[in-house]
């Protein structure tokens, strides 16, 4: 469950942590194996050189400000926005969004809706259609770095047109507590902005402005902050690409916290499958360190019913487990 109250740090170590920083110019074969071992070791990693204008990403981040910067009267008339209610089951947190279907035939839709900043649609189409092509060839030379024969075969799943990918932007507005409230170790009130999860499709590109708030736990117990880098896009691997990688790969939990100075905005692309499509891993991922398939096969459409059947904090694949 979201928690929508300060954090105690006396059962919690936070640790800072650089993550492993991947230069897509870079030659090829040093690419995919940093990025093979970036998602072994930490499931998180930076890129640069990621080829997405900055005026692509600053634009999307401008019309987005304004759609956030509006009454809430006025916003609680999109049915696309939500405030604090994250989850189908209840879980809250200090946070406001937007939910949007990642697909081009969703994003031609926005123009139509009366209330958006009026360069919304045009802005988050041309970003939606950059982070899907970078997110389909990071999986690429994923595939490549891992041995796969078929290289598209991750980065096929959200090719599809009836792909189940989306984009979420969530804006965690400054939060001044009493003095009362726990602190964290830079003396800054933080509370739990979006609570401790992983993500369920198979890809995040990861994009936020230059406040920090994002924390990963590589070990239970202990949450290490993430710096933000505004020229980088933070990406990570969901549930479903730990199980097409017979669980090489990590999909690793990460929260947020609010910052009680100035807003952060993140804006996450989540790659998701056609909810038809059989999630298991390939033949090449069985191997003599992993003789058998961990997870048995299962349908996007499954696996979202269970996710949005628990509360977030909740460890849904070990359901699916083989043993």
């Amino acid at each position: 469950m979201v928690a929508p109250f300060p954090i105690s740090t006396r059962s919690e170590k936070i640790l800072p942590i650089d993550l492993p920083v991947v230069d897509l110019t870079a030659e090829r074969s040093m690419v995919t194996k940093l990025i093979v071992k970036a998602c072994e070791e930490y499931g998180f990693f930076n890129v640069i050189n990621h080829g997405i204008p900055r005026d692509t990403i600053a634009e999307m981040e401008e019309t987005a400000f304004d759609f956030f910067a509006k009454p809430m009267a006025q916003k609680k008339q999109l049915a696309l926005y939500g405030c604090k209610n994250i989850g189908f089951n209840g879980d809250m947190g200090e946070v406001e969004y937007l939910l949007l279907s990642a697909t081009p035939p969703s994003i031609s839709h926005f123009k139509n809706i009366s209330n958006m900043p009026s360069k919304f649609s045009s802005s988050v189409s041309a970003y939606t259609e950059g982070v899907r092509e970078l997110a389909c060839e990071i999986l690429e030379l994923m595939a490549e770095g891992l041995g796969v024969p078929d290289t598209w075969f991750f980065s096929r799943l959200i090719r599809e047109v009836d792909s189940d990918s989306v984009l979420r932007f969530n804006h965690y507005p400054p939060i001044i507590l009493n003095n009362k409230d726990c602190k964290d170790n830079h003396n800054h009130t933080k509370v739990i902005g979006f609570g401790e999860h992983s993500d369920p499709q198979i890809l995040t590109i990861l994009r936020s402005n230059d406040v920090g708030g994002l924390q990963i736990s590589l070990q239970d117990g202990v949450w290490n902050p993430v710096a933000p880098d505004p020229s980088a896009f933070c990406v990570n691997v969901g549930d479903l690409l730990q199980v097409m990688t017979n669980g090489r790969f990590v999909s690793v939990r990460h929260r947020a916290m609010t910052n009680s100075h100035k807003s952060r905005m993140s804006v996450a692309y989540f790659g998701g499958p056609p909810l038809d499509a059989c999630i298991v891993a390939p033949p090449v991922m069985v191997t003599p360190e992993r003789p058998s398939l961990l997870f048995k096969p299962f349908t996007w459409a499954e696996y979202k019913k269970v996710t949005y059947s628990m509360r977030l904090g909740e460890h849904r694949i070990d359901l699916f487990r083989s043993n």
